[in-house]
């Protein structure tokens, strides 16, 4: 049993539309394969994965060092301790020798969008689910009932209050019970009326979720957090810079209900540090680490570690990207949800194909590895590049 080539390519996942900080007009993302000798029903085992939206793609990365760095590793120091499997934890330790710790900037996605198609190819190799193969492995019951929300409502060139509440009766009409929209890229009384425009729209339908996406500096986010404390939001996310953790903190003076944040935080480090100084409340904060962005799974198994000693439960995390990866970690290992793109980025988000939102949830497919094969137009694309 070996891996006997791993292959990326770099592709565009480009839109108008932009957040508070970034517009997504040259965004790209980065699809791999690692390609094994197994097979399973006549086919080949391949696992796939990809980097989450916002962070471009790795190609660069991933063919100058850690690509080499499986490939030319002893294949029986690649697989598991009977060796009738990989070992993501062993391939992980291949792909990070020889870097040094710290600067967890874009290698980070690299191993992380690498990891996903390893643990991909593990699950299918076990012929399960990648979310049961996980409870098993935490001697926990998988539980396939997930909990979603709908994430949109960015600023779009000619896009008024009217088809802003068109979008998300639309997110409500397909099942949602959370919608999501973007905050920060206009003036604060621009933002309170698209913010009323919403709630005017969802009433007692939906629950409602705003974004800065890391824009505001102390004085704007506590401004912000004094005009959004008298609307029910769902959470306040991300005001400041990420790793401003004085910030953060210091908003939880100004501003009692939930706040999420954790998304641009790539190491179990990071978390911990967040935890420790960023003043994030267990009873009511939201963490949303996204694997794909922090060297996938085995990082965040990590992560989740770090979480338990500091008195969170994994029910606290709902993970940025809504992708089926953390799909599967959050029914596998107990996470509140996950963030779900129902019209953007697409083949990459959302489900496969006979998955439907209901009350705000979904029910997990019982397909071998992640899943990739259930959803039409992706797996179409990720067969182009290795199969």
């Amino acid at each position: 049993m070996r891996i006997i080539d791993v292959r990326e390519i770099t592709q565009p996942i480009a839109s108008p539309i932009r957040n508070a900080y970034i517009d997504f007009s040259k965004m790209t993302t980065s699809l791999v394969a690692v390609v094994t000798d197994v097979v399973r029903d006549g086919r080949r085992v391949v696992g796939y994965g990809f980097n989450s939206n916002g962070r471009y793609g790795q190609g660069g990365l991933i063919h100058e060092r850690f690509r080499d760095r499986i490939l030319e590793a002893p294949p029986e120091s690649l697989l598991d301790e009977n060796a009738d499997n990989l070992d993501p934890h062993k391939i992980w330790a291949a792909m990070m020798t020889n870097e040094k710790p710290g600067g967890h900037g874009e290698r980070s996605v690299a191993v992380g969008t690498l990891d996903m198609a390893v643990w991909d190819a593990v699950a299918k190799i076990a012929g399960k689910p990648l979310f049961r193969l996980l409870a098993e492995r935490k001697g926990r019951e998988a539980n396939p009932k997930v909990f979603v929300y709908a994430a949109g409502g960015y600023y779009y060139p000619g896009k008024d209050d009217a088809a802003l509440r068109a979008e998300m009766r639309g997110y409500l009409d397909r099942g949602y019970t959370v919608v999501k929209m973007k905050i920060g890229g206009a003036p604060i009384a621009e933002d309170r009326r698209r913010i009323e425009a919403v709630l005017a729209e969802i009433g007692s339908d939906a629950q409602l979720a705003v974004d800065a996406n890391g824009r505001f500096d102390l004085e704007t986010g506590i401004a912000y957090a004094k005009m959004l404390r008298d609307y029910p939001l769902f959470w306040y996310e991300e005001a400041g810079d990420p790793l401003d953790h004085a910030l953060q903190a210091a908003l939880s003076e100004f501003y009692p209900g939930p706040m999420a944040t954790g998304e641009n935080l790539f190491s179990h480090q990071d978390a911990r540090n967040l935890l420790r100084y960023g003043g994030m409340r267990p009873d009511r904060d939201w963490l949303q680490f996204d694997c794909a962005l922090s060297y996938g799974l085995v990082e965040y198994l990590r992560t989740l570690d770090v979480l338990a000693q500091f008195g969170w439960s994994p029910s606290r995390c709902i993970p940025h990207g809504g992708h089926q990866m953390s799909l599967n970690i959050a029914a596998g290992l107990g996470l509140g949800g996950n963030e779900s793109y129902p019209d953007l980025f697409q083949p990459y988000g959302g489900f496969p194909d006979s998955v439907r939102v209901e009350g705000g949830h979904i029910v997990m497919p019982d397909l071998p590895g992640i899943g990739f094969e259930g959803k039409s137009d992706l797996i179409k694309v990720m067969r182009q590049l290795a199969e």
